[in-house]
């Protein structure tokens, strides 16, 4: 699998108007096998528990001993703003950006047990539309 993923990110175009997003699985494999090391950047997508952080804390030191210049958290599942609170902390603390904040959204598991997309499923959901958002403002800002 990491050699197919490594070919599809060595063959995408480089354009600046052509974007490449890889989802991957939340382990730290596709990096200590390297194949994330031809990303422009890397999200770690964190929850505001201990566990989640501290994971994507190790992921942004594998991503950047990778040499990949841009790491940053993107804050999902977010209920209240005591909890981004706690990933901005956290953040900071770690000197890491929070990209973007994906709310707590109830659609989202109904879409998984409907095996469905969130976009197809409720378009109009928060939390779609908050992904929708992000990606649009880091292709716009040409930071994706």
């Amino acid at each position: 699998m990491h050699a197919t993923v490594r070919s599809v990110i060595e063959a995408a175009s480089e354009a600046d108007e052509d974007v490449c997003i890889l989802d991957t699985e939340a382990s730290p494999e596709h990096l200590s096998r390297g194949t994330a090391r031809y990303a422009d950047a890397m999200l770690t997508i964190v929850e505001p528990y201990y566990k989640s952080l501290e994971t994507g804390r190790r992921m942004a030191v594998l991503a950047r001993d990778l040499g990949l210049e841009r790491v940053a958290l993107v804050a999902n599942k977010i209920h209240d703003e005591s909890e981004l609170a706690a990933v901005r902390e956290f953040g900071e603390k770690e000197r890491l950006e929070l990209a973007g904040v994906i709310p707590f959204d109830e659609r989202l598991p109904e879409a998984e047990r409907a095996r469905e997309a969130p976009l197809d499923f409720a378009p109009e959901a928060p939390a779609v539309a908050a992904i929708e958002q992000l990606a649009e403002r880091l292709v716009r800002d040409g930071r994706a």
